[in-house]
């Protein structure tokens, strides 16, 4: 199947032309539009540093429902220890350069490109992207962030610095998603961490419905707290 060549126009293809990696079209740019746009149909953005934006809609899509998170006996216990403070949006900036730097430091390859990141503090700053902290004795330790749409939240990439504190910041806000009512977190690609977390593969199209479904409610939108 082709991949299909974004311009200027603010237009993706149908979500269901994607190759059977998933790629669906390359270039375009990062504007908060184009981004909210892409969401809106289930599309993301995700390419490494010094080659073109591609645009991805994966045949299927790991996804979890903020109510079926699954807390551990060990989670449980940081959780009531209260070991780490998190809030919400009091760094987002910080959270999503540590995401970059942490892949970094790995030696993995990170999608996070400066461009990338400058179009999410956009959205950020917009109000429909955020982030959850987990601070220790002040110190930011671990945290994760995302696009917010509807009653659906698009998670990109989380970090830690200290044992379990990404999870503690993931488990927090799952709760906070469930209390609001989101029915859908898409986690967009599948590895054995998030299953362990509660997450599962649905195929496209029923990714989509679902999808369709969250977007029918008003979007959470600004400073989250």
């Amino acid at each position: 199947m082709p991949i299909y060549q974004l311009t200027a126009d603010l237009l993706f293809p149908n979500p269901d032309w994607a190759n059977p990696e998933g790629i669906l079209a390359v270039g375009g740019d990062l504007r908060v539009e184009r981004l909210l746009l892409a969401y809106r149909r289930g599309i993301f953005p995700w390419y490494g540093p010094g080659t073109p934006i591609l645009w991805w809609s994966p045949p299927q899509r790991c996804i979890m429902e903020p109510t079926r998170f699954h807390v551990s006996r060990s989670l449980w216990r940081l959780l009531r220890q209260a070991r780490f403070t998190v809030t919400f949006d009091q760094a987002f900036a910080q959270v999503i350069h540590a995401c970059a730097e942490t892949r970094f430091a790995q030696r993995q390859q990170t999608w996070l490109t400066p461009e990338m990141i400058d179009a999410y503090c956009a959205l950020h700053a917009a109000g429909f992207a955020h982030s959850a902290e987990a601070w220790q004795e002040g110190h930011l330790v671990g945290g994760i962030y995302g696009v917010s749409l509807g009653r659906a939240f698009f998670g990109e990439s989380m970090f830690k610095r200290a044992s379990n504190a990404s999870k503690v910041a993931f488990a927090t806000l799952a709760q906070r998603l469930a209390e609001w009512q989101f029915t859908l977190i898409d986690c967009q690609i599948t590895n054995p961490h998030l299953l362990r977390l509660g997450a599962y593969e649905i195929a496209r199209a029923e990714f989509r419905r679902r999808l369709a479904e969250a977007l029918a409610f008003p979007t959470r939108r600004g400073q989250w707290s």
